[in-house]
């Protein structure tokens, strides 16, 4: 039984887990739709909306207090999760975050594609909502 047995695992060491991690997070901010299997959307869907809620709340803080520089914490916070990548921070804090500034939450959606040829493994679409980019083909 897995009671009380929290996150996914995805048959690989740690490691190697967080690194997944960071690669899809950056992968899913820079482009803002990427194609993976469920099991991988779930397990980083998360980790991107705590991301941009971090983002939100540093410009909101920054706002209300009239300095820009108290929002540089959390800059530094979501540098320090996204493996220092000034150019995925400053999307993050530029573009994304005041698009969703409205929204409560939610920011991301999956679409199920059906299974992957070779494994069977489920197919999913793993996009940002609100998101500019042009559809593409399968």
């Amino acid at each position: 039984m897995r009671h009380q047995v929290a996150g996914k695992k995805l048959s690989r060491d740690t490691g190697h887990r967080k690194a997944l991690r960071l690669n899809l997070t950056r992968a899913l901010l820079e482009k803002e739709r990427i194609e993976t299997t469920l099991a991988k959307a779930q397990f980083v869907r998360s980790n991107v909306e705590r991301l941009i809620t971090v983002a939100k709340r540093g410009i909101d803080k920054a706002k209300v207090t009239n300095k820009p520089e108290a929002g540089v914490h959390a800059r530094r916070i979501a540098a320090s999760r996204l493996g220092n990548d000034r150019v995925i921070v400053q999307k993050l804090f530029d573009v994304l975050a005041p698009r969703y500034e409205a929204r409560a939450g939610g920011y991301t959606r999956i679409y199920k594609l059906g299974p992957r040829h070779g494994d069977n493994a489920e197919m999913v679409l793993l996009e940002l909502v609100d998101t500019t980019v042009s559809p593409t083909k399968r």
